[in-house]
């Protein structure tokens, strides 16, 4: 009895790491290695399948312009024992031949189930009110790894009238099924392969990256973790199943406190938003804000000829152009001005999301921003 309690204990090394990641407080008051990084090789996989969606409304795909659907409803009732005389053609609206999607994630077990995505890939209008015949998704290795059926949630609508008017909310050409997939086969997965596990950072960065080889250092004894790069970080784990769950669990709960992101403007063309980073320095500029509006109108005068004498009453077009262009103002960004200084000044002038955005550019161009500039 003695000896099969032994057998099941935990190690030390890891008993205390738990008891320390539960009862004492984090490192840093920061925030989680949880949500700042994740383990390798523990991910999701993507499935893919081709299916049937029946019971549509009138809304299914023109059989005229998508013909593979139309073959897909003949080879499925071939596999019924019902057989289609050959050069009939079946007329359906109520039938779409769609692609299904679905993730699976990591340590997923046989007889689970799991969300999937339907989506057209012909005519259908709207996928409201159908049912999904049962589809096997496949992984990129060919191989079926769960089965999907079932009612199609289809968030959008549209109408249409008999003019060709019509109103649209969201798309309804896809939905979901919840929960309309079975787990059919396990993915392997090497986690128990490996005397480490190995911690990859969400956004790579080597502040981060160190701090959290420190923090698992001090925990567990130098040498325990090893920075691999700016992303991984190896840290020496046991291999027995239980305690290596338990020991990545704490490692989960462990705080940190990451590095600060860089100094970056992210600027929206097509918005106009502009976000600017908290680190965002400016060295000592002078700038000149100002706008020219140019108005031109345009309008037909009538002339017409004096009484009783001969001519004919003729248009002719007048132009008025105005120029208006407001005394310009002038500030001064003193060095290493922080973010709160950088946006009273600029509201002082005035200036506009737009007219922000050329204020930054020139800045940087004259070398005077420093920050990193992204355009998306």
């Amino acid at each position: 009895m003695l000896k099969h309690r032994s057998a099941v204990l935990m190690p030390p090394l890891w008993a205390a790491l738990i008891l320390a990641a539960l009862l004492l407080p984090g490192l840093v008051i920061a925030e989680r290695v949880k949500d700042l990084a994740g383990v390798a090789g523990v991910r999701g996989n993507q499935l893919v399948g081709y299916g049937l969606v029946v019971g549509l409304d009138g809304t299914g795909d023109q059989t005229s312009q998508a013909p593979f659907t139309v073959q897909s409803i003949i080879n499925m009732l071939a596999k019924f024992g019902v057989t289609i005389p050959a050069g009939v053609k079946p007329q359906l609206k109520n039938v779409a031949a769609v692609t299904v999607t679905a993730n699976l994630p990591a340590f997923s077990k046989a007889g689970q189930t799991i969300d999937v995505t339907v989506a057209s890939i012909g005519n259908a209008s709207s996928l409201r009110g159908g049912a999904l015949l049962m589809t096997p998704l496949r992984g990129a290795d060919g191989e079926v790894y769960a089965m999907a059926q079932g009612s199609v949630m289809v968030s959008g609508f549209g109408i249409s009238g008999k003019d060709g008017s019509r109103v649209s909310v969201n798309v309804p050409s896809g939905g979901r099924v919840p929960n309309g997939a079975t787990v059919e086969r396990e993915v392997h997965s090497d986690f128990n392969a490996t005397a480490f596990v190995v911690l990859n950072l969400n956004s790579p960065d080597f502040t981060t990256a160190t701090r959290l080889t420190s923090g698992i250092n001090a925990l567990l004894g130098a040498g325990t973790a090893q920075a691999l790069d700016a992303v991984s970080v190896r840290v020496a784990a046991p291999t027995a199943e239980t305690s290596r769950i338990s020991f990545i669990s704490a490692l989960e709960e462990m705080e940190i406190d990451p590095g600060e992101a860089p100094a970056r403007v992210i600027i929206n063309s097509r918005t106009g938003t502009v976000v600017i980073g908290s680190h965002v320095r400016v060295m000592p500029a002078a700038v000149a804000h100002g706008s020219l509006s140019v108005t031109i109108r345009e309008r037909e005068e009538v002339s017409q000829p004096n009484a009783f004498a001969s001519g004919t009453t003729v248009t002719s077009p007048r132009s008025d152009i105005s120029i208006e262009q407001p005394p310009a103002r002038m500030f001064v960004f003193s060095a290493g001005v922080d973010l709160n200084e950088i946006v009273r000044a600029v509201n002082q002038v005035g200036a506009a999301p737009g007219d922000l955005v050329a204020i930054l550019e020139a800045l940087k161009e004259a070398g005077a921003l420093r920050a990193e500039l992204v355009v998306i």
